[in-house]
This record gives structure tokens, C-alpha cells and sequence, in this order.
């Protein structure tokens, strides 16, 4: 299995009135984890890019478990459980500053050719670097 953690520090303009972090960033928190994760094993999303292959969402779930408020360090983790083929599934946990679990959630990415934009197989290079964790 492949594991990443990624800090984030929550801004003020990710609050709501309430001084909650807003639902919708969670999301976005994901992909910053996700592109801090696939940086680790050395691999970009730019890269891919470049060689003709995008990754667009297919699929997003978010569980709520408990607010964020503004200043709180997030830690982000990031879960790969099996090795991608034209998908790559994410799961996330989001813990606050006390360790405590305040949100989970998972994301399927695809793997498309830019040119036909249809689905394609991940692309060997990311497939070699990862995988030693499922070994």
C-alpha cells in the first residue's frame, strides 16, 4: 500500500461564517495531498501531462466528521491501496491538531490519452516507481 501525510494550515478565507472550514475545500485539500504524494515517489502530474496522458476525477465521496476552523495544521493522508490500471483510487483521512479524525473521504481518478481522449492504462514509468508498495 502506498501512504503519503501532507500538512496543510487552514487560511482564513477557507472559513464560513460559522469560522468552520468551508465543505468545499476538503476537496481540494485531497488534491494537494494527492500531487504531494505522486511528487514523493517522484513523479509529477506535469510530466504526465507532457507525454499525453491527463488524470481527471471520475468519482469524489467526502465524509464530514467533525469542523476544521481557521490556523488549525491539518495532516492529510493519502492511501493507494492497489496498484492502478486505467484507474487509480485515493482514500483520504483529515486529522486536526489533536489527532482526532475529522474527515474522510475517497476519489478515482482516470487515466485518459489527450489525443483520443479515451481511457488508457497508467503509464509504466508510475507503475514501476510504485510498485515496490504493493509487493
Amino acid at each position: 500500500m502506498l501512504t503519503s501525510e501532507t500538512k496543510i494550515r487552514v487560511r482564513y478565507g477557507e472559513t464560513d461564517q460559522m469560522g468552520y472550514v468551508y465543505y468545499g475545500n476538503y476537496p481540494l485539500y485531497y488534491e494537494v495531498a494527492r500531487t504531494d504524494m505522486i511528487k514523493k515517489i517522484g513523479w509529477s502530474y506535469k510530466t504526465m501531462e507532457e507525454n499525453g496522458i491527463m488524470m481527471p476525477v471520475l468519482s469524489l465521496n467526502v465524509k464530514y466528521i467533525r469542523p476544521a476552523y481557521y490556523d488549525d495544521e491539518l495532516t492529510v493522508k493519502v492511501f493507494v491501496k492497489k496498484m492502478p490500471s486505467t484507474r487509480m483510487e485515493f482514500e483520504y483521512e483529515v486529522f486536526n491538531e489533536k489527532k482526532e479524525l475529522i474527515n474522510k473521504g475517497s476519489t478515482v481518478l482516470v487515466f485518459v490519452d489527450m489525443k483520443t481522449v479515451k481511457p488508457t492504462v497508467a503509464p509504466k514509468e508510475l507503475t514501476d516507481k510504485i510498485k515496490a508498495y504493493f509487493e
